[in-house]
């Protein structure tokens, strides 16, 4: 059994799953889906986004969703996703939110293309928004996008990576996920990330948000989970998560293969199966 340095936060992500759905998820059956995963004993539900319509329309509705949530019996917490002050401030008005979390792309280029922005200008905006976080009671979480290499020949390694993370703990960021957005990283440098990144920043909780295949979810849950980190991010099913990877077949880390590799380890998931099983069911009708 695990010890509670080991307990383990697994961090469900139907926004991620939902965003890049072209047709238009009906509020009530997203709210429906989100209020089963609530029951399901989630650390916390990564459940929307205060961001441009334009750029993300199938979670306009975000506000509307949570509203039709029912948070008196769970202890999951909420997340939603942020990508300015602006939509900090919005995210901020609402009591039943936790974390805001915000993509933080290591790659200039990606930076650029995702929050028009540069690195520079991103840090800037993380500080903007780490204070509202502070005003506001809220905790912010730092996705580090692009964190294991990018597609696009800018200069990547740990030791760049590092310098990013410095800078984000010296303005008192105390989570960072670990992000693979494009679906590269191997067992090796997942495995050679976290045992750089983990020891010099005690404070700090790095988490996997990491891309696998049907082939590969296995070894690379195994590198993160062996190498200290002890937050994941997953999605039902693999949905969602990697339109910019090679591969069709590459998607979030499938929430099912997380928990049966933890149980195969003999840690405890604090996972309500029947509710789990439930909310598989339900995925169906979500992600027809």
């Amino acid at each position: 059994m695990t010890s509670t340095s080991d307990t383990i936060k697994i961090i469900e992500c139907p926004r991620d799953a939902m965003q890049g759905i072209h047709d238009f998820i009906d509020t009530d059956i997203k709210a429906e889906y989100i209020n089963q995963l609530l029951k399901v004993g989630y650390d916390t539900i990564d459940f929307g986004s205060f961001v441009s319509p334009k750029a993300i329309p199938q979670m306009r509705d975000t506000a509307e969703v949570l509203a039709k949530l029912d948070l008196d019996k769970t202890n999951s917490k909420l997340l939603a996703i942020i990508a300015n002050a602006r939509g900090a401030e919005d995210a901020v008005s609402f009591d039943e939110i936790t974390y805001l979390g915000y993509p933080f792309s290591i790659s200039e280029t990606f930076q650029l293309r995702n929050t028009n922005a540069t690195i520079e200008e991103s840090i800037s905006r993380v500080e903007e928004i780490q204070n509202i976080c502070l005003k506001h009671n809220k905790k912010i979480v730092i996705y580090i996008s692009m964190g294991f290499g990018n597609p696009y020949g800018d200069r990547w390694s740990v030791e760049i990576c590092q310098q990013w993370v410095d800078r984000l703990a010296d303005m008192d960021v105390k989570i960072m996920a670990l992000s693979d957005t494009i679906g590269i990283a191997t067992p090796d440098s997942i495995s050679y990330l976290f045992k750089y990144l983990i020891p010099p920043y005690p404070d700090v909780e790095f988490g996997a948000h990491l891309h696998t295949q049907p082939h590969n979810w296995l070894p690379k849950i195994d590198a993160a989970y062996k190498s200290g980190c002890r937050r994941f991010d997953s999605a039902i099913k693999g949905y969602g998560g990697c339109p910019m990877a090679k591969d069709e077949l590459t998607g979030n880390m499938a929430t099912e293969n997380l928990i049966q590799y933890l149980e195969n380890e003999h840690i405890d998931t604090h996972i309500n199966k029947i509710a789990f099983n439930k909310a598989m069911k339900l995925a169906q009708k979500v992600f027809l």
